[in-house]
């Protein structure tokens, strides 16, 4: 735990001087004088919006966690996937990071075998994807549409759009295809990792390898009900894309709170371009994913660098602080540190 404790303050420095570097770069002076501009009601608006956000993505765990015999409450959906935001936020890699401690608490919540928080987190996770790359292509074509010039900016969002558009659902075709294959070969990989870990983990007995086996099928079979339940793919895909457009909303509003008015296609692009930079190796894509949603800001809307840096610090604030800490809390409640 101690090791882990470390690599997250560690990561926590690294991101700390990534977002020292982009204000130095943006100018803190111009982004301390457009924040000096924000009215606080503009800000609990903004706050709020940001709750609707953990609210339906929380309803969309909620969905699939249903279809795997776990239920939860619709008032401690939010809560619970704050804590898997929190999760994400205070590792490495963002989501890919997160995702094993989000599914011991999601077990921890619903009282359910960890295979199965862990295949629910990690599909709601992919779903989310659908409803992004559908806002950023229609974003992106109204974008193009009125740009005066194709800069090196948009030429990344396209370039990095296409290879989302065909790359994600070519893998989650053949994964679907082959995946008794891939449950074997992760059966095979991950097997003798785990009983050396048991070996040497204090109090700890390794575990058979039947077990181990048992339960990695557990975790298949959990995907497997929730990728052929139509009902409950339609449904989480649902809750995922009004989310993001709470999402998007959060950042028009800190643009618009700072007196500026964007349109609201352009936000449609950022905010899903930028939730790629949260596979950076940093806590939760910090400094990488405000980078990006600076850069393209101003790309897009012809915004000055001040204004672009202090919205994404207020939308960052509302989207990334505020349920950091909210998740943190529910974390610490279901025990995740100890």
């Amino acid at each position: 735990m101690n090791g882990d404790r470390w690599a997250t303050v560690v990561g926590f420095v690294g991101a700390g001087l990534v977002l020292a570097a982009l204000v130095w770069v943006v100018g803190i002076g111009d982004i301390l004088s457009e924040l000096r501009e924000i009215e606080v009601q503009y800000l609990l608006v903004i706050l709020g919006v940001a709750v609707v956000w953990l609210f339906l993505w929380g309803m969309a765990l909620r969905t699939v966690l249903g279809a795997l015999d776990a239920p939860l409450s619709i008032g401690m959906s939010g809560f619970v996937f704050a804590g898997a935001v929190f999760s994400n936020n205070v590792t490495p890699f963002g989501q890919a990071g997160g995702e094993p401690v989000s599914g011991y608490l999601i077990s921890r919540a619903t009282d359910r075998e960890y295979e199965t928080g862990l295949a629910a987190i990690a599909s709601v996770d992919a779903l989310h994807f659908v409803p992004s790359i559908g806002y950023a292509v229609v974003g992106l074509t109204f974008v193009l549409a009125g740009a005066a010039q194709f800069g090196r900016n948009l030429i990344f969002a396209t370039t990095a759009l296409v290879t989302l558009a065909v790359g994600i659902p070519a893998a989650a075709y053949f994964g679907w295809q082959y995946r008794y294959e891939l449950e074997a070969t992760v059966v095979r990989a991950v097997t003798p990792i785990i009983r050396t870990l048991g070996r040497v983990v204090p109090r700890k007995s390794p575990p058979t390898a039947e077990a181990i086996e048992r339960r990695i099928e557990g975790f298949f079979a959990a995907i497997e009900r929730v990728a052929t339940s139509r009902t409950t793919m339609l449904e989480a895909v649902g809750f995922s894309a009004l989310g993001w457009l709470a999402m998007c909303t959060s950042l028009w509003l800190s643009v618009y709170a700072l007196g500026y008015t964007v349109p609201f296609s352009a936000v449609l692009l950022v905010v899903p371009m930028g939730a790629v930079a949260g596979m950076t190796p940093l806590p939760g894509g910090l400094g990488g994913v405000d980078a990006v949603l600076i850069a393209l800001l101003v790309s897009t809307t012809g915004i000055s660098g001040g204004v672009a840096g202090a919205a994404v610090l207020v939308h960052r604030g509302a989207t990334y602080v505020f349920p950091t800490v909210v998740g943190g809390g529910v974390a610490f409640a279901l025990g995740v540190g100890d």
